[in-house]
């Protein structure tokens, strides 16, 4: 959420921004948001008018009183109830018109970074850089769950008869090289400086709408029916909240938590949620990374996010590259974003295992997370990034690490949360 001074004093580079992120219809939002703003100002200071009438009436009562004259005196009490019932009138439209604005302003987009390139959605996202040489084995990479059923390691017509298309059991060998992915994520980070987390799997409405958009949370958020209460879809979500409300020292910053969840997602409106396949699912673990920091340490911050899944996927043998992503393809409380995407030498192109994001202040600002500073209290800044989300991120694995025999390699650095398997055969 932008700060109202902002908007007041640009709303031309409010509109120009929302232009670049292609969402036209919101550019009414503005006229709106200054147009209520200006009737909240001056309810405010007819307020403020009425409230020191209201003393000076107070005072003049007194003086009549104490020299006999009631029925003056009753004439200012009239008066003086008659303002009030002013003010409690204003009072109740002052909390409609800030609401409205909070709602629209909920609704305008962040302002992007200079740098993102703009574009109308992720067709026009711009590929920084290659990590890792890209191999195309002579054998042919049988699809994921193919391979994960040649070691009995996943059971998805036994998950659909209990829960439903879109979720998974994982079996044998293949559970276990999940849960190594992730333990093995986990120290990655905190060998890295981040402290480790296991946050509530579960959050209330005002965190929701605090880390991200309404059309967001439609799309995503699993609600708990009777209570203020939703599942989470990212661990992001519950580690930004964990700092709701607080005013942080500026010597304790940066933040930095790396956290274990698992995540559910409605994923409304995705398409090729495939029966047979695991790629899109309505459960599934991750290992997350946040910072929460000063505004002009946040790019630093967002270099190192990203570097760290970059680095973490190389030491598993997978090639990956990074994409910026456009204008376009920003959610709106994002100021800049990065995917990371590995190599699938099935498809022969590479797909989306990871994302990388600063977003400013918005965050903060909707959840009131400010900082104590030498000169003064201002909003932090917040980022996220996905260390290692599997199953899409074991897609990438077993496709990258499969050999001829049909066995899969386990690279050294996984290879004591395996119990010193140097590979996987199958069964």
């Amino acid at each position: 959420m932008l700060d109202i001074k902002f908007v007041r004093m640009n709303p031309d580079v409010v509109k120009e921004n929302i232009k670049k992120k292609f969402q036209d219809e919101k550019l009414p939002l503005v006229d709106e948001v200054l147009e209520l703003d200006q009737k909240n100002r001056d309810i405010k200071q007819e307020v403020e008018a009425l409230r020191a009438e209201r003393n000076k009436i107070s005072k003049q009562i007194g003086a009549c009183m104490a020299q006999g004259k009631k029925e003056e005196a009753e004439e200012l009490k009239a008066q003086v109830q008659k303002n009030a019932a002013r003010v409690e009138f204003l009072s109740a439209e002052e909390k409609e018109v800030e609401a409205k604005i909070k709602k629209n302003m909920m609704m305008i987009p962040n302002i992007i970074d200079p740098s993102v390139p703009i574009g109308k959605d992720d067709n026009e996202n711009v590929e920084i850089e290659k990590y890792g040489e890209p191999v195309v084995p002579e054998f042919d990479i049988p699809y994921h769950t193919e391979i994960m059923e040649s070691f009995n390691g996943i059971d998805l017509e036994a998950a659909g008869r209990v829960a439903g298309n879109g979720f998974y059991y994982l079996m044998g060998d293949i559970a276990r090289l999940h849960s190594s992915v992730i333990s093995y994520a986990r120290d990655f980070m905190i060998d890295r400086g981040f402290t480790y987390c296991v946050p509530p799997f579960m959050i209330r409405s005002n965190v929701v709408t605090g880390v991200m958009s309404f059309a967001e949370m439609d799309a995503m958020m699993y609600k708990i029916e009777g209570e203020d209460l939703y599942l989470i879809g990212t661990s992001e979500h519950s580690m930004i909240g964990k700092f709701i409300d607080t005013l942080l020292e500026e010597e304790k910053l940066p933040q930095t938590l790396t956290s274990y969840s698992p995540c559910f997602r409605k994923e409304k409106g995705a398409h090729g949620i495939e029966e047979r396949g695991i790629y899109r699912i309505h459960q599934f673990e991750k290992q997350e990374m946040i910072v929460v920091c000063k505004p002009e340490e946040s790019m630093k911050w967002y270099d190192v996010l990203w570097k760290n899944t970059v680095d973490l996927f190389r030491s598993l043998d997978i090639p990956v590259r990074t994409l910026e992503c456009c204008s376009g393809d920003l959610a709106d409380l994002k100021v800049k974003s990065c995917d990371v995407e590995a190599w699938s030498p099935r498809q022969k192109k590479y797909f989306e295992v990871g994302s990388c994001s600063n977003l400013g202040d918005a965050q903060a600002r909707r959840l009131g997370i400010r900082v104590k500073g030498a000169k003064g209290k201002y909003y932090a800044h917040t980022l996220n990034n996905t260390v290692a989300a599997p199953p899409r991120m074991l897609i990438a694995f077993l496709e990258n690490n499969l050999q001829a025999d049909g066995s899969v390699r386990i690279p050294e650095v996984l290879r004591p949360y395996m119990g010193g398997m140097e590979k996987i055969e199958q069964k």
